[in-house]
């Protein structure tokens, strides 16, 4: 089937030199998709919980869509064309007059934020996801380093702070 989307999730957002690596997939294959340092702060500010005190453009779209009845159903990243990605937001609204789905097109990394927002499924076209490559050694290789120096960092802070313990006494 050539409409035929297959749901994936945020699996991990890696700073890069040039932005943010944002690796999305499923238990069967995981992609990368390179987006700038804001847009990637600002999916891991939404995958952390982080509260903001003023709103972010992206958490003032949700207030507007909230404001005017609109919801957000479900985004898909439909197309991937020499490494750029396309995506379409899917919105809902339902007043006295009937149903009305309304289709948007947009960057799969605004789209991206929206859906965590508003918690709210991702898809992926069959198609974009068979012609990209598989990511998920990658990945697992680079929070596997991540953890590695986190576990690092704590025990050379755990011997300096028994390091200053010492010194007391």
């Amino acid at each position: 089937m050539q409409n035929e989307v297959v749901p994936v999730t945020v699996k991990g957002v890696m700073p890069t030199a040039n932005g943010c690596a944002v690796f999305l997939g499923n238990d069967d294959k995981t992609f990368v998709i390179y987006v700038d340092h804001s847009v990637g702060n600002a999916i891991q500010m939404t995958l952390d919980g982080v509260k903001k005190e003023r709103p972010l453009t992206h958490d003032l779209i949700g207030s507007l869509l909230l404001g005017l009845g609109v919801r957000l159903d479900h985004i898909v990243i439909n197309d991937v064309t020499n490494g750029t990605f396309f995506a379409r937001i899917l919105l809902q609204m339902e007043n006295e007059l009937g149903k009305k789905i309304i289709e948007i097109d947009a960057r799969p990394s605004d789209s991206t934020v929206l859906a965590l927002q508003q918690k709210r499924p991702i898809f992926v076209a069959r198609k974009v996801l068979d012609a990209v490559e598989d990511m998920t050694e990658i990945l697992e290789r680079v929070l596997k380093q991540q953890s590695d120096e986190a576990a690092k960092s704590e025990e050379e802070d755990e011997d300096e702070a028994n390091d200053e313990d010492e010194d007391k006494t």
